[in-house]
């Protein structure tokens, strides 16, 4: 539900707030002085939407090496496509849901199937040359080369 704070502005909780951020009007709470409207009902899908989903990633540095990690559980590697250009690094593939035959009706769907892609700017520069890609586990892992920064040139102020 709402709290209020000090200033008495509406402070939305997670639910609510992912239900705004999604355009989900329906499971928001009713503003004062006005009735909560019935629940939207979308029985049809939009399937001529071709928006690709987005790689959730993990992005971290040891002392030699930048490494991306990504849950790609699902995936073939064959069905993965991951490149390198100007410190941007992209992941893209395919999840496939495997055969459907015979499906009526979904009661329940929440896992995304088909396209995704996800481009990264990477935050340190790397040695494009040492490059290290592995999908183990439904992780993929892709390990850079870190370009080392170890002299600091000092710059004298005129």
């Amino acid at each position: 539900m709402a709290r209020r704070n000090r200033d008495d502005d509406l402070l939305l909780e997670e639910d609510e707030l992912t239900a705004a951020f999604l355009g989900d009007e329906a499971a928001l709470p009713a503003k004062p002085n006005q009735p909560a409207s019935a629940p939207a009902v979308d029985d049809e899908w939009d399937e001529d939407e071709n928006v690709p989903g987005q790689l959730a990633v993990d992005v971290y540095e040891t002392r030699e090496k930048l490494v991306v990690k990504a849950r790609t559980a699902g995936v073939n590697k064959n069905d993965l496509d991951v490149s390198i250009s100007d410190n941007q690094l992209t992941v893209r593939g395919t999840l496939s849901s495997g055969s459907e035959d015979g499906v009526e009706n979904y009661f329940l769907q929440e896992c995304y199937w088909g396209e995704f892609s996800r481009t990264i700017a990477l935050p340190v520069p790397v040695k494009e040359e040492e490059i290290e890609a592995v999908l183990k586990d439904g992780v993929l892992t892709i390990s850079f080369g870190k370009v080392q920064q170890d002299t600091i040139k000092k710059i004298q102020v005129l």
